[in-house]
């Protein structure tokens, strides 16, 4: 059975862990300006304030853990009424040590491991907006375990850091998003892919690319007339299915075009397009170049 959460994780590519330590005491605040990457956080000890720019402010405590893929603007603080430090994560140096925040010396009162990575694919942007804008987890024991072993890696320079960073990050991520209730997230896979009529079709889409699907066809994979899919469909994932099914085609066409070992004919044989002529109109409307050009300038 295709598993779609883990291939957009596969295919977004991420990589370059940077990781710190963070902790506040006393009256105490700093504001994150948009930084775009993704980034994590976990909460060692103690508790704090997590106010993410359009998502309802949240406390955090010891076990927590928050994932926020895109990385908007947001304020981290302790409980006592302060006008926050502005720092812009894209100008600032990267702190090599812990990073304290309000009275200094003394035992904090929140302890913090953050840190981020990137994404390579060039499909970055529309795979992550399938996931939720905040993902937050709380008392899962696995995900602490993964977060120190993150902490740990990135701070030495072993044989094989990178693989195993990257290997690490992405199961943090799917662990993380498998973990998020996915039934009141916002528009995107993981709401998808928690309703049990759209998730079966979903899983077709995925398993079967190469198949010329319509959206009929996806409509009785779920049990539903073709008018209610569609609705529930665009409804749940943020786009109509369609839309997604070639969005996640020539994300995938991309990726085996840039392995430089497989043909046009064979990406579009494996992406659902009978002819190389038909994928090459298709993804040359969708990506602004012919794949021949991509694959050589990839």
């Amino acid at each position: 059975m295709s598993d779609p959460l883990s291939e957009v994780i596969a295919l977004l590519q991420p990589r370059a862990v940077f990781s710190k330590r963070i902790s506040g005491a006393g009256r105490w605040g700093v504001r994150y300006s948009d930084f775009g990457q993704p980034s994590f956080c976990a909460v060692l000890e103690g508790s704090c304030r997590l106010a993410v720019d359009g998502e309802r402010a949240v406390t955090l405590e010891a076990g927590d853990f928050v994932l926020l893929p895109a990385t908007p603007g947001f304020t981290l603080s302790g409980f006592e009424p302060v006008r926050p430090e502005r720092i812009d994560p894209k100008v600032t140096p990267a702190p090599t040590d812990e990073v304290r925040h309000g009275t200094r010396g003394g035992r904090p009162d929140v302890r913090l491991l953050g840190g981020y990575f990137v994404f390579d694919s060039p499909d970055a942007a529309l795979l992550a907006s399938l996931l939720p804008a905040l993902v937050h987890v709380r008392g899962v024991e696995r995900l602490s375990v993964l977060v120190r072993l993150v902490g740990g890696e990135s701070k030495e320079q072993r044989a094989g850091r990178d693989l195993v960073l990257t290997r690490l990050v992405e199961v943090l991520l799917i662990e993380a998003l498998r973990l998020a209730p996915g039934d009141d997230a916002p528009p995107g896979l993981l709401r998808g892919l928690a309703d049990a009529r759209l998730a079966p079709a979903i899983r077709k889409m995925h398993g079967q690319l190469e198949r010329p699907w319509t959206v009929a066809e996806l409509a009785k994979t779920a049990a539903l007339s073709r008018s209610a899919f569609f609705d529930r469909f665009n409804r749940a994932v943020g786009l109509p299915p369609m839309e997604y099914l070639l969005a996640w085609r020539m994300a995938v066409a991309r990726d085996l075009l840039r392995r430089h070992d497989v043909g046009i004919a064979e990406v579009a044989e494996r992406v659902g397009y009978g002819s190389a002529s038909t994928f090459s109109t298709a993804f040359s409307r969708h990506v602004g170049q012919p794949p021949g050009r991509y694959a050589r300038a990839g």
